[in-house]
């Protein structure tokens, strides 16, 4: 018997009216294949494909238009060949019984010049420009100061994500998961170390959650609420290394109140910083977080299966994400129901390239998995 074969993680579950594998999500991760009209390449449907033991697949993030792009080769789902290319990717998919969701996504600030048609300066809530830098297409360069958007242009944003979401069905996705998290164009709203606006978008609480919240709307009348989740970040740092909100836990209290009464399917919270550390600071409560919430709750950051068996005791977390594991190992739910050995992948195949080091791992046996 597989060492793990009764873990309660690895069992079927069922969320709304959504019915899954296991409690393994497989979290979306920026692999920048697509081309620069932002078209997933053929051997996407593969990738995706060799990773559907996963309960929920959620995609890399994917622009909802050519404002949204922050980073080069990242794909989109504005234009009729995005469509046809992720209907590959969702067919292949559903042929193993998969299920995968669309996140979607606007960088806002967290973009550059290079990205953008005559060089044209990326958008946010206020003109303040991000600590660091930002790969390009031929490497770093510094963060610039964005422009603020004017309120009659947020209407066209909407306007955008309810053209994705409608775009993701087209494609033939099982539901769509808003990326409001590591401080891209709906969290700059939230944040108020980011808006500054004197707007009805900006100032009170309540004003800096009216913009999101018109976009989570926009996207949950195309789907309906059941097939709608939401990624959130509350203690990212990103781009710098200091929290960026005054009242953290108010802040995304107040905002997973809201969100939750619009019945969307899933939270998918980053608990922590990823990559560096799980920490619960800042007055931040994951558990309260999702005592909050009345739909499932997705915990995502450094999960192991003991430590997912343990949250979900706890009643803590109904699903589980995991990124960089699925990487080089497209099997992962097999290799943790045998306790079977992970393979890593080198930084060197994480960003970039073509099929070598995305679509070409090895299952457990030596073999790789059954192509689309």
């Amino acid at each position: 018997m597989s060492k793990n074969v009764n873990s309660p993680v690895l069992q079927p579950v069922t969320i709304g009216r959504l019915q899954l594998k296991n409690r393994i999500v497989m979290a979306p991760m920026t692999r920048s294949r697509a081309d620069d009209a932002g078209v997933p390449p053929d051997y996407a449907a593969d990738y995706y494909a060799q990773r559907a033991e996963a309960g929920l697949i959620v995609t890399e993030a994917t622009n909802i238009s050519a404002q949204a792009r922050g980073y080069p080769r990242t794909p989109g789902i504005w234009t009729g060949e995005q469509i046809a290319a992720w209907r590959q990717v969702t067919a292949a998919v559903h042929r193993r019984d998969g299920k995968i969701f669309l996140q979607l996504w606007h960088t806002g600030r967290m973009s550059h010049p290079d990205l953008h048609a005559g060089g044209a300066l990326p958008v946010a809530p206020s003109a303040i420009k991000p600590e660091g830098q930002i790969r390009v297409h031929d490497g770093m360069k510094d963060f610039v100061t964005p422009r603020a958007l004017e309120t009659h242009e947020l209407s066209a944003i909407i306007a955008d994500y309810r053209r994705a979401a409608e775009n993701a069905k087209l494609a033939g996705f099982d539901g769509v998961e808003v990326h409001s998290a590591n401080n891209y164009l709906l969290e700059q709203f939230v944040r108020d170390s980011t808006n500054h606006r004197t707007d009805q978008y900006g100032g009170s609480l309540e004003n800096r959650l009216r913009f999101p919240l018109e976009v989570v709307k926009a996207v949950v009348d195309v789907w309906g609420a059941d097939r709608v989740g939401i990624r959130i970040s509350p203690l990212t740092t990103a781009p710098g290394n200091t929290p960026l909100d005054s009242d953290t836990m108010a802040t995304f209290g107040a905002y997973v109140d809201a969100l939750s009464a619009l019945g969307l399917l899933y939270i998918h919270d980053i608990e922590g910083v990823t990559q560096l550390n799980r920490e619960a600071t800042d007055g931040v409560s994951f558990s309260a977080l999702r005592a909050r919430f009345h739909g499932a709750y997705i915990a995502n950051n450094q999960y192991t299966l003991a430590l997912a068996e343990q949250t979900l005791a706890a009643g803590d977390a109904d699903l589980f994400s995991i990124g960089r594991r699925f990487i080089a190992n497209p099997d992962l739910v097999s290799r943790l129901r045998d306790g079977a050995p992970l393979a890593e992948a080198p930084r060197e195949y994480w960003y970039g390239g073509d099929a070598t080091g995305y679509a070409d791992w090895p299952g457990m046996r030596g073999d790789v998995l059954a192509q689309q």
